[in-house]
């Protein structure tokens, strides 16, 4: 009896081994080399498909218009490092960032910065364009159809709370993400590294 007891449990112990030792082997082939690519069924980090909005993605384009009625894309400001900004004019946030943007844009632009602000639940042009000329904005404020914004949004990854700002750089890809207010130092630390490219 106690023989077959001891067989039993070799036997249930070895099959728990090639059990388990089969599961490692079909997680380590499913997993993806990210690094060299070099062997067949590796992928490389290029490969692989990026969430819209997302760090590393292609930049969604948009054609939206200025407070003076023009249309403007985000093709328009190809070789320049962009930052664009998720904003609106009730939010307290959103003001706080404002007169650094102002700054930054000042100082920047003979360097190739563009600061696009567009504008969520704010109202008609004439509204937004009161608020511009009080708070002497000097970069490009865009506006547009309700619907389209907000299908803009979802493009981007959903903007889940204002401000949200994206870093763009020259070759049109997201290199930065904030949600929430930041500062010019704060900005200007990860633009520094894409205005000189």
């Amino acid at each position: 009896m106690k023989l077959k007891s001891a067989v039993t449990m070799v036997i249930l112990f070895s099959t728990f081994m090639l059990i388990s030792f089969g599961v490692g082997c079909a997680q380590k082939e499913q997993k993806p080399n990210t690094t060299s690519g070099k062997n067949t069924g590796e992928v490389k980090q290029s490969q692989i498909m990026r969430i819209p909005g997302s760090i590393g993605s292609i930049a969604p384009d948009f054609s939206l218009i200025t407070l003076d009625g023009k249309e403007v894309t985000l093709k328009q400001f190809k070789d320049k490092v962009v930052i664009l900004n998720f904003w609106a004019s009730w939010c307290g946030p959103c003001l706080y960032e404002i007169p650094d943007f102002i700054k930054m844009y000042d100082k920047h632009k003979k360097d190739g910065l563009e600061i696009v602000g567009i504008t969520l639940s704010s109202g008609n042009a004439a509204k937004i364009q009161s608020f511009v000329n009080n708070n002497s904005i000097n970069y490009t404020i865009l506006t547009g159809d309700e619907k389209y914004l907000k299908d803009l949004t979802v493009k981007y990854g959903g903007i889940r709370g204002i401000p949200t700002t994206f870093l763009i750089d020259k070759k049109g890809i997201i290199r930065q993400k904030w949600v929430g207010a930041r500062t010019e130092e704060i900005f200007m630390k990860e633009i520094d590294k894409y205005i000189s490219d």
